[in-house]
């Protein structure tokens, strides 16, 4: 579907509500607004087109959150070079999905929703190499999160896995998170305007749905200390497991 104005009301109101959804889970836990937003938006558009729908409103949201916090520039000042990577790898990946069929991306992005939730489990293995070789680790998990990204639109699964190896606390979590997100953003924002993709109608239709999604961020990142995180984590954990399953029937039964 293009972004264009032939999509309904219905339909403009439905993605503007995910990504309030998604800007008040990121606001709430510090992260997950493209990992929510984007599955949800795939139920409606091809993985592409929910990339586009997204770079804004996740740039937007990224930003506010690095800054959010105090002390972002140690952490920034720390891990920049997995930004730096993730940047590279998210213009290989998005060049992959300009190029090619989206169908089967709704397949990976589901197997990375699986991924993250099975993160916790996955993080009890441990790989020592990853502490010990910093320069090598940053540079093979931020090319594999930017590649994800650029593809799928989705990284928080391998970050995930690379925080728990190095024993990342919370707030340089989120900080170093948001910083290889907005990467991710720059990288897809370069090859989508270079592909005649990134227009003024999609600036200008997005644009609205990102101070929506700054307006759930804020209100997110005020409820943050007022909500069980576990249980809130929980129920986001089995949404996501819900989309994932309804992303996989979508592929097959389209088949």
């Amino acid at each position: 579907m293009a972004i264009t104005g032939e999509i309904s009301l219905v339909v403009i109101l439905c993605f503007a509500v995910i990504l309030f959804v998604a800007g008040l889970v990121h606001g709430t836990i510090g992260l997950g607004f493209p990992l929510v937003a984007t599955p949800l938006l795939a139920l409606f558009v091809d993985v592409r087109s929910a990339i586009l729908i997204t770079l804004l409103p996740t740039a937007a949201v990224n930003i506010a959150s690095i800054v959010h916090g105090g002390r972002w520039r140690d952490s920034i000042g720390r891990f920049w070079p997995l930004g730096v990577y993730s940047l590279i790898g998210g213009v290989l990946g998005s060049t992959v999905i300009v190029l090619s069929d989206p169908a089967p991306f709704k397949l990976v992005l589901a197997a990375l929703i699986f991924l993250y939730l099975a993160s916790g489990w996955l993080g009890k293995f441990k790989m020592a190499w990853v502490a010990e070789h910093r320069g090598w680790s940053m540079l093979i998990f931020g090319l594999a999160a930017g590649v994800s990204a650029g593809s799928t639109n989705v990284m928080v699964p391998i970050l995930i896995i690379y925080a728990l190896e190095m024993g990342l606390q919370t707030t340089a979590m989120v900080q170093v998170f948001n910083m290889c997100f907005l990467a991710g953003k720059v990288s897809q924002m370069i090859v989508f305007a270079a592909a005649g993709m990134l227009t003024s109608q999609v600036l200008l239709f997005t644009t609205p749905l990102a101070g929506m999604a700054l307006l759930a961020l804020l209100i997110g990142m005020a409820m943050r200390k007022r909500i069980g995180g576990d249980t809130y984590r929980t129920i986001i954990k089995w949404v996501l497991f819900a989309v994932a399953l309804t992303l996989v029937g979508q592929y097959f039964f389209a088949a």
